[in-house]
C-alpha cells in the first residue's frame, strides 16, 4: 500500500502535471499554482524521469502488471496535452478518455498495486463497480477543474467540455451528476456494507454541496466568480471530505479502531 502511494502521488501525477504544463504554457492560475511561473526545458525532462522511477519502482517493488499500467496511463496522459494528439481540444473525448483513465483505470492500477494481484483478478464486479463509479465521480468533477480557464484554453484554440458547456451549463451539469453519483455511491455503501456507511458518507458530503450551491449563487450574480480561487476551495473540500470518509470507511470495516479501543 505505501509503495503504492509513493509511486503514484510522488511520480506518476507529478510527472503528468508538469509534462502537461509544459505543453500548456499557462500564464494564469492553474491547479495549485494562483501564478504558475514561464515553463522550460527542464520540467519536460524532469517529468520524463519522474515517469521512468515510477515505471522502475512500480517494476522492483510490485510487478510488471503495475508497472505497465503505469506507462499506460502516462502515455494517455501525456496525449491529453502533446500537440499531435491534444485530446484537451476534444470536448467530449477528452472529458470521457480522462474521466475513465483518472476513474476506472487508475482504480483497477492501485488495486493490483497494493493487492499484488494479477490484472484477470481486477476484471470482476467488486472491482469494476467501485472503479466506475469513480468514473462517474470525474465525470462530474472534471469540468469543475476547467471552468476558470475558458480565456486561457480559447486562446489556445482548446474547446474543452466546461467551454463548450458554458459557465453556468457546467454548474448545471456538475450538479446533476453529483446528486446521481451520491445516490449511486449511497446505494453500494448500503448493499456492501451497511446502511450506516451510506448516511455517514451522506453527512461528510454535505460541506461539499453547501459550498457547491454557496459558489453556484455568487456566480450568477457574477459569472467572474467562477476562478481559480472558488475552484480550489471547491477541490480542498471535496478532497478533505472524501478522504476523511474513506480513511473513516478503513479503519472502521477493518475493525482497527476497535482494537485500538
Amino acid at each position: 500500500m505505501l509503495w503504492t502511494f509513493l509511486i503514484v502521488h510522488f511520480f506518476l501525477y507529478p510527472a503528468s502535471n508538469g509534462y502537461n504544463s509544459y505543453f500548456d504554457k499557462d500564464e494564469k492560475s492553474i491547479g495549485g499554482l494562483k501564478n504558475p511561473p514561464p515553463v522550460n526545458r527542464g520540467l519536460f525532462y524532469l517529468s520524463l524521469a519522474f515517469d521512468v522511477i515510477a515505471i522502475v519502482l512500480g517494476f522492483i517493488k510490485l510487478s510488471l502488471t503495475f508497472s505497465m499500467m503505469l506507462l499506460v496511463y502516462g502515455l494517455v496522459s501525456k496525449a491529453y496535452s502533446h500537440p499531435s494528439i491534444r485530446l484537451k481540444k476534444y470536448p467530449i473525448a477528452g472529458w470521457i478518455i480522462v474521466s475513465l483513465f483518472q476513474g476506472l483505470f487508475t482504480f483497477m492500477m492501485c488495486y493490483v498495486g497494493v493487492s499484488a494481484l494479477p490484472i484477470e483478478l481486477a476484471i470482476r464486479p467488486a472491482v469494476l463497480i467501485p472503479g466506475l463509479l469513480a468514473t462517474f465521480l470525474l465525470l462530474g468533477t472534471y469540468p469543475m477543474t476547467q471552468i476558470y480557464q475558458h480565456e486561457e484554453d480559447g486562446k489556445r484554440g482548446d474547446q474543452t467540455f466546461s467551454r463548450m458547456l458554458g459557465i453556468r451549463g457546467t454548474f448545471y451539469f456538475v450538479g446533476g451528476i453529483f446528486v446521481f453519483v451520491s445516490a449511486a455511491f449511497m446505494y453500494y455503501f448500503f448493499i456492501t456494507f451497511s446502511l450506516q456507511y451510506a448516511l455517514i458518507f451522506l453527512a461528510a458530503m454535505s460541506p461539499v454541496v453547501l459550498f457547491f450551491f454557496f459558489w453556484f449563487i455568487q456566480v450568477l450574480r457574477d459569472e467572474t466568480k467562477a476562478n481559480h480561487t472558488y475552484t480550489m476551495w471547491l477541490n480542498f473540500i471535496s478532497a478533505t471530505c472524501l478522504n476523511t470518509f474513506f480513511i473513516y470507511l478503513f479503519l472502521d470495516s477493518s475493525h482497527i479502531l476497535n482494537t485500538l479501543g
